[in-house]
């Protein structure tokens, strides 16, 4: 049987330029903002997972790629939580309401939920948080078809949201572990926060901590139907793999590279990932960020 061709350039056409308008900048501690963009060809296709690629200013000619954390295709706004890191970041925190922002997007493949298993568990750190925060609002959206998420959140810097114990019991969450992300408690979406920092209500640890936790209260038959979600740093998607891994669940990672042109054309975010046919190098900004977590994080020896 011969292969069926493959479209290498299939995501141009869904990749759009846009100068967006500025709708507002909100600051949080630790340098983080929340950047709403009127942006409506990127918000009409954007999905969880997919990112912006955002001109941070006329002088600096490398973009940079941000994950969108909501959209809204009927409004035609998108949300972008980044941290400032370096000058070009620098420049993107100065802009005012009425402001333009020129972007590519949306770009990648983003996380796909499967019905079959509507026990999500969505792991988010640092700046992997905002994935997981445009994830749950999709699944809240499915509600009818059974999708119930939990979202377990780390940060060794304040968290851009002010935390409030959360009214919704969790099953196997060590005593004094409340802290929840409003936003998610308003949607219904039970949430935890971890941090080795000090935050009160926190975790005093990692996010596979309270993973852990949880997935050890479900049986075999319950666990058949969890998935796991995660984005975050390389060294915590590894270990959030493994985890899965123990516990036999799905497990979709989103990847975090350096990337220059995040178009697919440069090559330069290239990871390995196992194949049917063997070992092959993907780009991450097109053929990603979101990954099989067992095809690119290998078992330990």
């Amino acid at each position: 049987m011969s292969a069926v061709p493959v479209d290498r350039h299939a995501h141009r056409g869904t990749i759009f330029v846009e100068d967006a308008r500025v709708l507002s900048q909100v600051s949080h501690p630790g340098k983080q903002y929340v950047l709403r963009l009127q942006a409506p060809l990127c918000a009409s296709r954007a999905t969880a997972g997919s990112f912006a690629h955002v001109a941070v200013d006329p002088a600096i000619p490398m973009r940079r790629p941000l994950s969108i954390m909501r959209a809204n295709a009927t409004e035609g706004w998108i949300e972008i939580l980044y941290k400032v890191m370096g000058e070009g970041l620098s420049h993107l925190a100065s802009r005012k309401a009425g402001d333009t922002v020129n972007l590519l997007g949306p770009i990648g493949q983003g996380f796909t939920p499967h019905a079959d298993k509507p026990l999500a568990l969505l792991i988010g750190g640092g700046v992997g948080i905002p994935p997981m925060v445009y994830l749950a609002e999709v699944l809240r959206e499915r509600a009818a078809e059974g999708f119930r998420p939990f979202a377990i959140m780390g940060s060794e810097i304040p968290f851009p949201f002010q935390a409030r114990p959360s009214r919704i019991v969790v099953a196997g969450m060590p005593d004094g572990v409340i802290a929840s992300m409003p936003l998610l408690e308003d949607w219904g979406i039970p949430s935890r926060l971890t941090s080795k920092s000090g935050f009160p209500g926190c975790h005093d640890g990692y996010v596979t901590d309270l993973a852990c936790a949880w997935l050890g209260t479900l049986d075999a038959e319950t666990l058949a139907r969890v998935e796991v979600f995660t984005c975050g740093p390389t060294p915590m998607l590894k270990a959030v793999a493994a985890l899965a891994r123990e516990f036999g669940v799905a497990c979709q990672v989103s990847l975090e590279e350096f990337m220059a042109c995040a178009v697919g054309g440069c090559a330069g975010c290239t990871v390995e990932v196992q194949t049917d046919q063997g070992p092959a190098m993907k780009r991450v900004c097109v053929d990603g960020p979101v990954f099989d977590a067992y095809t690119v994080f290998s078992p330990a020896p």
